[in-house]
């Protein structure tokens, strides 16, 4: 799995031109599902994007985790974090979920984070989206590799 998490003032995704979702003062996360994922990946994802201590408490210190602000929650699937561009300029995405598997995955990631956040919204799995934000700091955290044995 990984994740890709920007602190935002603000985030929208829309499909053909309609928008699907849109926060204000949270996290807009990309999701990338591999092909060896479970839920159980998911949720130590999840565990740890909701606990990153990247707000600013009074004293201007990046020490509140995203329940400390109340804040609100993007979620967009995007297969394309797995792209591997070790040979010729192709990307190949061997190593991303299959479709129905990475669907369920975001989708459970979605549901279990509506039991921990107030307000989390999504893009379309699958669809073509356009994605507006704009990044707090800016503030970007990639998450992966979270499962591996070091």
């Amino acid at each position: 799995m990984k994740l890709v998490i920007q602190r935002v003032k603000e985030a929208s995704v829309a499909v053909d031109g309609k928008v699907t979702g849109s926060i204000q003062n949270g996290f807009l996360v990309l999701v990338g599902v591999g092909k060896n994922d479970t839920e159980e990946i998911a949720d130590k994802y999840l565990k740890k994007m909701l606990g990153l201590r990247i707000f600013e408490d009074a004293q201007g210190k990046t020490n509140l985790s995203l329940g400390d602000v109340d804040g609100q929650l993007l979620l967009v699937s995007q297969f394309t974090l797995y792209a591997n561009c070790k040979k010729g300029n192709r990307p190949s995405f061997v190593e991303a979920g299959l479709p129905d598997q990475a669907e369920h995955l975001y989708e459970y990631m979605v549901a279990e984070a509506r039991k921990a956040v107030q307000v989390v919204e999504t893009g379309v799995f699958g669809a073509h989206m356009e994605v507006s934000l704009v990044n707090d700091g800016p503030f970007t955290i990639v998450l992966e590799n979270l499962t591996d044995k070091e």
